[in-house]
């Protein structure tokens, strides 16, 4: 009895050991466990609040696909400037820009120059990896301004283009004494100045032919919006799909009795953010701003053009003797992004026919002095 009393209680003892053991056990695997987790869940949380904070810095930045700044090589160079009306990069302050010139351009052999506006989402260096400027402009030998919406002016970086009051006619201000400022610091030719922007920049690029006609040889909207269409932000969805006509009046009074540049338009028949609605009805505005006397540009048949793989495009041409007055490219199956653009970028279309390409040989075809 004794024996079996001795082993009961060594049996008991080892019992309660092995039990204390097991929960020793237990809690060490536990708390390893929720150690393991606690450290995954802070590196989780470290990733997550990395990528929430460059996605938050990204959405402040009003760029939705950033780009590197572009680099001088070949002989060709980019610079930076800053360039406005009083202090501070604000809505009435100043703008960046960046701006491109070719290899050779100097006082005795001075070159075109192109500003080129970017659309909503972007900035100067985003729109430059998106056209592939810089190829583009050294081949064909043509500095390029491009000016850079502020996100104090505009959130999305949009170009007031839908503000045509006071605000709109500072922006247009602004923007063409920055144009002043690089004529003066530059080589460039001054009868060779053109204007050229996508989305809300090509509306931009319109209202600045339409107040400063004598100083553009020629001006061009890709996929932009017809100009004086909109007084407010509210209005500018609805025209935008083109359900608002154009202010005849306030463009006559922007034109001042002038007779408007010549005029490129290029849109896709497929885009849904601005229809291409807007490309026809700025074309018609563009014919009835002629002065009153002025012969009226004959319109020639239009001709369909397809080039390997690209897009196919129907060219329009409203004819002013030698030279095409008005010229309006619908560009099948493109949406709303630059045709031709590199890929990667956002609002760009790398199977479209190059846009960049078009408008630099209409602006040539247009240029009132040779090289």
């Amino acid at each position: 009895m004794k024996r079996r009393t001795g082993s009961t209680k060594l049996w008991t003892t080892l019992g309660k050991q092995a039990a204390r053991s097991a929960r020793r056990l237990q809690r060490s695997v536990t708390d390893s466990v929720l150690r393991t987790a606690k450290e995954q869940g802070r590196a989780v949380s470290k990733a997550m609040g990395r990528a929430m904070s460059k996605a938050a810095q990204q959405a402040l930045t009003g760029v939705v696909t950033p780009a590197r700044a572009p680099v001088s090589k070949g002989g060709a160079f980019w610079e930076e400037g800053l360039w406005g009306f009083g202090l501070g990069i604000g809505s009435l302050g100043q703008r960046r820009y960046r701006i491109f010139v070719p290899p050779g351009v100097s006082a005795a052999r001075p070159a075109p120059l192109l500003v080129l506006l970017h659309g909503c989402g972007q900035d100067a260096a985003s729109f430059a990896a998106s056209t592939r400027v810089a190829t583009i402009a050294r081949d064909a030998r043509w500095v390029v301004l491009m000016p850079e919406q502020s996100v104090q002016a505009n959130a999305q970086r949009c170009w007031n283009w839908f503000r045509p009051g006071a605000h709109g006619a500072s922006e247009a201000a602004l923007l063409m004494s920055m144009i002043d400022h690089v004529c003066r610091r530059y080589a460039i030719v001054g009868e060779r100045v053109c204007a050229l922007g996508l989305s809300a920049g090509g509306a931009m690029a319109m209202m600045l032919g339409l107040r400063y006609p004598d100083r553009f040889a020629a001006v061009g909207s890709h996929s932009g919006a017809v100009p004086y269409s909109a007084t407010n932000a509210a209005q500018a969805p609805r025209a935008m799909r083109g359900e608002r006509s154009p202010d005849p009046v306030a463009a006559r009074l922007a034109l001042a009795g002038r007779r408007p540049p010549p005029l490129l338009l290029l849109h896709g028949d497929d885009d849904t953010v601005v229809s291409y609605d807007n490309a026809t009805t700025a074309a018609a505005m563009w014919l009835d701003l002629l002065p009153p006397g002025s012969p009226a540009p004959e319109a020639l048949p239009p001709r369909r053009v397809r080039r390997g793989a690209r897009r196919a495009v129907d060219v329009f041409d409203w004819q002013a003797g030698v030279r095409p007055f008005l010229r309006l490219v619908k560009i099948e199956g493109l949406r709303h992004a630059w045709s031709g653009g590199a890929p990667g970028q956002a609002f760009s279309d790398p199977t479209g026919p190059d846009a960049l390409k078009i408008a630099l040989r209409f602006f040539s075809v247009n240029g009132r002095a040779t090289d």
